[in-house]
C-alpha cells in the first residue's frame, strides 16, 4: 500500500471535438485548468483526426510552458481514450497495443477524445512515465437488445460520452444517499457531440453512437438521417465528406459556418429566425432521445442526468424539462466531471488501492454466436 501522504503530479489531456481540457493535479488538488477551444474550420484544416496530434501536443506544450511547469516534473499522464476495439469501464494501462489500436481506430469511431490515448502515450514516451485511461468513449455494456440492426452481420456498438456520464451518474446516486449501482439515470451529455444514455443499476446498457451519425444534431455532427435521403446525397457529393460530417462537418458547422454555440445563442437571443428554428430543434431532438430511454428503462427512471457544456445555456434546460419533466426529476451538471473522474480513478491505482487492467487487444463483445446474425 503506498503512502497516501506522497504527492503524485498528474496531467489529466482530454480532447472533445472542439476542444483540449488539460488539468494538472497534485493528488487530489487541481492546480490548474484549462479549456483550449479550436473552432471546427481550424480542425477541419487537417484531413484525418490523427493529423491533429503535433497541433494539440504543441498546445499543451504552449500552455505548460506559460504556467511554468517543466512535463519532465510530471509523474503521470492520463488521457481520455477512445477508437480502440471495446474494453470494461475503469481505468486502463496505456501501452503500445493500445496506441497502435488507438491510432487504427479498430473498433471503428474516429472520435477525436481517441487523441487524450495518444497524447498521454507520447508524453509518456518522452519523459518516461506511466500513461492511464477511464471508461474510454468505447467501454461496452450494452444489452443484446440495443446491438442488433436490421442488416446481417451489422450491429450497434457504444460509443459514447462513457467517462463523463459515469461520473455524473456516480456522484448524483451519491446526493441521494444510494449506489450508483441501485439506480436507473438517463444521462444526457451535450455539448460538441451529444450522446444520451441509459444506465441500469450501474451498467449503461443502451445510447446513441454520437461520433457515427446518430442521434440529435450537435454543433459539428450531423445527427440521424433518413438512409435513403442520405444515399442521394452521397450521390451528389461523397462518402468521405459525409464521413467528416458524421463527426467534424456537420450540425452547427454545416448550417452556420462554425461550431461556436455562444455566437449561434446571441443569434437566437437576437430573434433570428434561422438561428430560433435551428436551436429549438437540437433540444427537440435531444428530448426525443430521452424519451426512448425512459422505454428502454420500462419508464422506471431515478433522474435525467444533463451535463456537458451547453448545459451553460438555460433555455436547453428548460426545454428539456418542458417535455421530458413527466419521465423523471431533471438534474444538471453543468460541463462536465471528467478530469476529476480521470484523477481521482488514477490516484487510487497509484495509491495501491485499486488495480489497473490491461487492454486486451479484442471486443468486449464479439457477435451472437450460433444464431447466424
Amino acid at each position: 500500500m503506498e503512502d497516501n501522504r506522497k504527492i503524485y503530479r498528474m496531467l489529466i489531456i482530454n480532447p472533445g471535438s472542439t476542444s483540449t481540457k488539460v488539468s494538472l493535479f497534485d493528488n487530489e488538488t487541481c492546480v490548474f485548468e484549462h479549456s483550449l477551444f479550436h473552432d471546427a474550420p481550424e480542425l477541419l484544416k487537417y484531413p484525418h483526426v490523427n493529423a491533429q496530434m503535433p497541433f494539440r501536443y504543441g498546445v499543451i506544450l504552449d500552455m505548460l510552458k506559460e504556467e511554468g511547469v517543466d512535463p519532465a516534473s510530471i509523474d503521470v499522464f492520463v488521457g481520455r481514450g477512445g477508437s480502440a476495439y471495446t474494453q470494461p469501464g475503469g481505468v486502463t494501462v496505456i501501452d503500445e497495443r493500445l496506441n497502435a489500436d488507438t491510432v487504427a481506430a479498430v473498433g471503428g469511431s474516429e472520435h477525436p477524445a481517441k487523441l487524450g490515448v495518444m497524447l498521454a502515450w507520447q508524453f509518456a514516451k518522452e519523459y518516461g512515465r506511466p500513461a492511464y485511461t477511464l471508461n474510454p468513449t468505447n467501454v461496452d455494456e450494452y444489452c443484446d437488445y440495443a446491438r442488433l440492426t436490421g442488416i446481417k452481420g451489422l450491429y450497434r456498438v457504444s460509443h459514447s460520452h462513457v467517462l463523463n456520464q459515469k461520473a455524473v451518474a456516480q456522484f448524483h446516486a451519491e446526493k441521494l444517499g444510494k449506489r450508483y449501482e441501485d439506480c436507473n439515470f438517463i444521462v444526457g451529455h451535450i455539448d460538441g457531440g451529444i450522446t444520451v444514455s441509459a444506465h441500469d443499476h450501474g451498467r449503461m446498457v443502451d445510447g446513441n453512437m454520437g461520433a457515427d451519425g446518430e442521434g440529435a444534431f450537435t454543433p459539428t455532427r450531423i445527427g440521424s438521417v433518413p438512409v435513403l435521403q442520405l444515399l442521394d446525397y452521397i450521390e451528389a457529393h461523397s462518402v468521405e465528406e459525409v464521413r467528416l460530417m458524421c463527426s467534424r462537418a456537420g450540425g452547427f458547422v454545416s448550417l452556420f459556418g462554425t461550431a461556436d454555440s455562444d455566437v449561434i445563442h446571441a443569434q437566437v437571443e437576437a430573434g433570428d429566425k434561422k438561428a430560433v428554428l435551428v436551436w429549438n430543434t437540437l433540444i427537440y431532438q435531444v428530448c426525443k432521445m430521452i424519451g426512448s430511454m425512459s422505454a428502454v428503462l420500462c419508464g422506471k427512471v431515478d433522474g435525467i442526468l444533463l451535463t456537458g457544456g451547453l448545459m451553460r445555456f438555460d433555455d436547453i434546460v428548460a426545454g428539456i424539462k418542458e417535455r421530458c419533466g413527466f419521465i423523471a426529476p431533471v438534474s444538471v451538471y453543468p460541463g462536465e466531471m471528467e478530469q476529476e473522474a480521470m484523477a481521482y480513478a488514477v490516484l487510487k491505482v497509484l495509491r495501491g488501492q485499486e488495480t489497473a487492467m490491461t487492454y486486451s487487444g479484442k471486443p468486449v463483445w464479439d457477435g451472437f454466436p450460433g444464431l447466424d446474425l
